[in-house]
C-alpha cells in the first residue's frame, strides 16, 4: 500500500546487475511514413531495476514504449522482452502496461473494472479465487480501498490513472511499462506512487521501465535512458551521467548532452 515517507533510496550504483536483461535492443528502428522515429536504438533493460526514459516530447517514448509491448507496426532490428521476441503471444501476460491516457470503464466500478481484467489475464471458474486475490491485492497497492465501489467516472483524474495501474498489477507482471504514469499528479501522490514503484521492484523483483519528461523524476531511476530525436543520447545510472558531464543534476547532465550532440551534428555538416 501507498505511503507517506519520503522516497526509498536506491540501490548502490555499483551493484551486480542480473546478466540476462529485460530488454535488448539492438539496430532498432521505427519508421512512420516518411519519419524516421526511432534510429538504430541499441540499449539494455536491466532486470528487478526502475529504468527511466526521459526526454522531451515527440522525441520517440512512446513509440519505444510500443514497440516493447508489442503493439507498434513497422519496426526492424532486434528487440527481445524477457527472452522472446517482443509482441510474442506468451509475453501477453509477462508485462503490464499503461498508455498515458487512463484506460478504464467509467461505468464500472474501480472493482468492476478490475474484475473484468481480471477475467481477461486469468478466464475460467477455476482461476475465480486467483482473481479475487489479485484484483484486492492490486487495489490495495494503489490506495484505491475505499474507492473500490465508486464508478470510476466519478473519480478524480490522479484516481483514475492509479485505476490504470492497479490493472497493469494484475496477475504480479514481471515487466511494467509506465508511459508517463506521474503526469499531472500533485507532488505527494507522485512521492507515493514512486515509493510502490521502489517497492514493486524491491519486493518482487519486477523490472519498471518508466517513461517521463520531468527531469526530477530521473533521480529516482536506477539506470536511465536518455533520447532525443529518436536516439538514445545516454544509457547509464543518474551519478554516472553527473559525473560524466561534471554536473549537479540530471537535467542539467541531459542540457550538456544535448548541446554536445547539436555541436556535433553542426561540425559533421560543415564538414561535408
Amino acid at each position: 500500500m501507498m505511503n507517506n515517507e519520503s522516497g526509498p533510496p536506491l540501490a548502490d550504483s555499483t551493484d551486480q546487475e542480473p546478466a540476462t536483461p529485460a530488454v535488448h535492443a539492438d539496430g532498432l528502428t521505427v519508421v512512420r511514413g516518411p519519419r524516421t522515429v526511432l534510429r538504430g536504438l541499441a540499449f539494455d533493460v536491466p532486470r528487478g531495476r526502475i529504468t527511466g526514459l526521459l526526454g522531451p516530447s515527440g522525441c520517440g517514448k512512446s513509440t519505444l514504449m510500443r514497440s516493447i509491448v508489442g503493439t507498434q507496426a513497422n519496426i526492424t532490428g532486434t528487440l527481445d522482452v524477457l527472452g522472446r521476441p517482443a509482441g510474442h503471444p506468451s509475453l501477453r501476460t509477462r508485462i503490464g502496461y499503461v498508455t498515458q491516457a487512463p484506460s478504464v470503464y467509467d461505468d464500472l466500478t474501480v472493482r468492476q473494472n478490475l474484475d473484468y481484467f481480471a477475467a481477461i489475464l486469468a478466464p475460467g471458474r477455476a482461476a475465480a479465487e486467483r482473481r479475487r486475490t489479485d484484483v484486492t491485492r492490486a487495489i490495495d497497492d494503489v490506495d484505491l480501498a475505499t474507492h473500490a465501489d465508486s464508478l470510476a467516472g466519478n473519480l478524480s483524474g490522479g484516481q483514475r490513472s492509479r485505476v490504470s495501474l492497479a490493472v497493469a498489477l494484475l496477475g504480479t507482471p514481471e515487466l511494467l511499462v509506465l508511459d508517463e504514469p506521474t503526469v499531472g499528479l500533485d507532488p505527494v501522490l507522485r512521492r507515493d506512487l514512486w515509493n510502490l514503484f521502489h517497492d514493486i521492484a524491491a519486493r518482487r523483483g519486477a523490472t519498471l521501465l518508466i517513461s517521463s519528461h520531468v527531469m526530477d523524476e530521473a533521480e529516482r531511476c536506477h539506470r536511465l535512458l536518455l533520447m532525443r530525436e529518436g536516439e538514445i543520447l545516454a544509457d547509464d545510472t543518474p551519478e554516472a551521467l553527473r559525473t560524466r558531464t561534471d554536473t549537479d543534476t540530471v537535467e542539467s547532465a541531459f542540457l550538456h548532452l544535448v548541446d554536445q550532440a547539436v555541436e556535433a551534428s553542426r561540425t559533421k555538416e560543415h564538414t561535408r
